[in-house]
């Protein structure tokens, strides 16, 4: 199995990174949720899951501002507490997540930008510690992930078996991923120029040459998409709340 990004520089360190900007797309409407809102505005202990996430972003020391970048008609984020934080800036994201990540890149001139799902409330700070010290000191950037466990499997268009794929080496991406502004706004213009399905951040890095550091992140980083998994992020969130 790949070993996961250590402590060891891959090239000439930089100096610590204190004004991260996290950019997070909230302009999808989460159809699979099957809710009467997107899912970024379902409620956990009567915050929103876009709130839990920002809040935990503003959070860490290292990140100095989020740029959310929420859909055309959004009736939605007015009604939250983040509309009227000064750390939080608002624009107008597109109908795939490439384009939103666009548009917060536009509205940033930071350095190093890190985005991070709307709907992964339960990121915890030590990820993002290792996460800034592994994109930091490799040119290419780093992303959160976590490796496979499960036995996998590569189906027929019929829905059956084709064959098993070996886990070894295979990881589940993760947010946040971070990279150099720079670096990464041109990659996406590209890779979007080009027509290439950009799945996330890292895949445009990827699609330019990169090969952006995988970082072992925490399973509990959990992206709600389901309609369980709403509960089991709001187990984690208060189990995390209990101990302080």
């Amino acid at each position: 199995m790949t070993t996961p990004a250590s402590n060891e520089h891959q090239c000439s360190p930089r100096s610590v990174v204190s004004d991260v900007v996290a950019i997070v797309p909230a302009a999808g409407v989460g159809k699979r949720m099957g809710a009467a809102c997107p899912k970024q505005y379902l409620t956990i202990q009567d915050k929103t899951l876009l709130e839990h996430t920002v809040y935990v972003l503003l959070a860490h020391p290292s990140v100095s501002r989020v740029v959310v970048a929420i859909g055309a008609e959004d009736e939605y984020f007015h009604t939250t507490s983040l509309a009227n934080d000064a750390r939080v800036t608002v624009t107008t994201g597109g109908t795939e997540r490439a384009d939103s990540v666009l548009a917060g890149l536009h509205a940033t001139q930071a350095e190093w930008v890190m985005v991070h799902d709307a709907a992964r409330p339960c990121v915890r700070h030590q990820d993002i510690d290792a996460l800034i010290e592994a994109a930091t000191s490799h040119e290419d950037g780093a992303l959160l992930a976590s490796p496979v466990r499960d036995t996998m499997k590569r189906s027929n268009a019929l829905g059956d078996v084709d064959h098993t794929v070996s886990r070894e080496q295979l990881w589940h991406a993760l947010t946040p991923q971070m990279f150099q502004r720079a670096t990464l706004l041109t990659a996406l213009e590209k890779a979007l120029e080009q027509s290439l399905a950009v799945t996330d951040e890292a895949s445009a890095i990827e699609f330019a040459g990169g090969k952006p550091k995988l970082v072992a992140g925490h399973a509990d980083n959990i992206k709600v998409t389901q309609p369980e998994d709403l509960a089991l992020a709001a187990f984690f969130l208060t189990q995390r709340n209990s101990l302080g």
